[in-house]
């Protein structure tokens, strides 16, 4: 081959590295972040519903990646993709792997299943959904039932407005036993626990969102800014502020 031919091939390469490139630059934000899929996977693996669910629809808002040419095709790589990482997650949290795989197995074949796109347009919630509290049923807790059950619902209903007595209406326990029971095997008040769960979910919106610190308060049900502000540093050593500027 003549150096021309050559150099004239080694051009033509790096044009099309360059498009090839570009094309995957284009694409880059189709792709969900490292971090917030690192996030996603622990809040699984922790059984936290809530934060899940929320890490999930970030995700889903940079829209799913271009798998396949077929959109229908592209839609079950993307799932069977997020099912294989959920079954990790889960396997993780504590769950065996016996069980985790007939599951993903399980869930695979109802993709590969469906005819249409709209089959499936809610079926990645639905699994996530499902995979927690598969989890939730599989691990093995230090916890009574009863504990187990009102932690379970604290998690689910953090946005609200909880009370001992809605929590303990929900177990079928009275307050004051729930009160005494979790104070002995969780070693805080149930106060305690929740508030500390609302500042462990805020820091998502601290730091993925531009929500003004005063709404992500009342957001997660403090009084008031000052009071959220006092909680978060006295339980992270930092004000919000100072923890979105990190």
């Amino acid at each position: 081959m003549f150096v021309g031919d050559k150099m004239s091939n080694l051009l033509k390469q790096k044009t099309e590295d360059h498009e090839i490139a570009l094309q995957i630059e284009e694409e880059d934000y189709m792709q969900p972040s490292y971090l917030i899929e690192k996030q996603l996977l622990e809040a699984i693996k922790q059984g936290n519903q809530l934060l899940a669910e929320q890490l999930s629809y970030s995700i889903k808002q940079n829209h799913d990646a271009q798998l396949a040419d077929d959109p229908l095709r592209s839609k079950k790589n993307h799932i069977i993709s997020t099912c294989a990482l959920f079954t990790k997650a889960i396997i993780d949290g504590g769950v065996q792997p016996k069980k985790a795989y007939p599951l993903r197995d399980s869930y695979i074949r109802k993709i590969e299943k469906a005819k249409h796109l709209e089959e499936l347009e809610n079926f990645e919630q639905m699994m996530l959904q499902y995979y927690i509290d598969f989890l939730r049923q599989e691990i093995t807790s230090p916890y009574s039932k009863v504990i187990n059950q009102s932690i379970s619902f604290i998690h689910d209903y953090l946005l609200h407005d909880l009370t001992l007595d809605m929590i303990a209406d929900h177990c079928y326990v009275s307050p004051s036993y729930l009160s005494h029971l979790f104070k002995k095997e969780v070693g805080i008040s149930v106060v305690q626990f929740i508030n500390q769960k609302r500042i462990e979910e805020s820091k998502y919106f601290l730091l993925q969102t531009p929500i003004p610190i005063s709404d992500i308060a009342t957001l997660f049900q403090f009084c008031n800014q000052s009071y959220y502000t006092s909680l978060f540093k006295k339980h992270t050593g930092k004000t919000p502020k100072e923890y979105r500027g990190t």
